[in-house]
């Protein structure tokens, strides 16, 4: 069945960096957009950034651009969210979720779901 499982959160200070990785298994990896999201307590979970199965395509939530790089390891059936500067409001839970045949994350991009999660993994930022 499909699987999704996210790890690489932690605490960590104003200014500093973390690597997610999401580690997949389960369905066609080529088929499928890759995308994440994240929660802060007491919010509805808010799409962060995606990778589509086409062409390298990615799409960036705006309070995020230029500070997280999205990637796809294509041999290991893997992506991660490299998160450099990350500031408090970065604090959340983050999810990754695959979707079949968002090619260039246009869905995502619009506020669609993604069908199949991760279980999560907790980013804190704090001083």
């Amino acid at each position: 069945q499909v699987q999704l499982v996210e790890s690489g959160g932690g605490l960590v200070q104003p200014g500093g960096s973390l690597r997610l990785s999401c580690s997949t298994s389960g369905f066609t990896w080529d088929n499928y957009a890759i995308g994440w999201y994240r929660q802060a307590p007491g919010r509805e979970h808010e799409g962060v950034s995606c990778s589509g199965q086409l062409y390298g395509s990615t799409y960036y939530k705006d309070s995020v651009k230029g500070r997280f790089t999205i990637s796809r390891d294509n041999s290991k059936k893997t992506v991660y969210l490299q998160m450099n500067n990350l500031k408090p409001e970065d604090t959340g839970t983050y999810y990754c979720a695959a979707h079949y045949s968002d090619h260039y994350c246009s869905g995502y991009a619009q506020g669609l779901k993604y069908n199949y999660w991760g279980q999560g993994t907790q980013v804190t930022v704090s001083s």
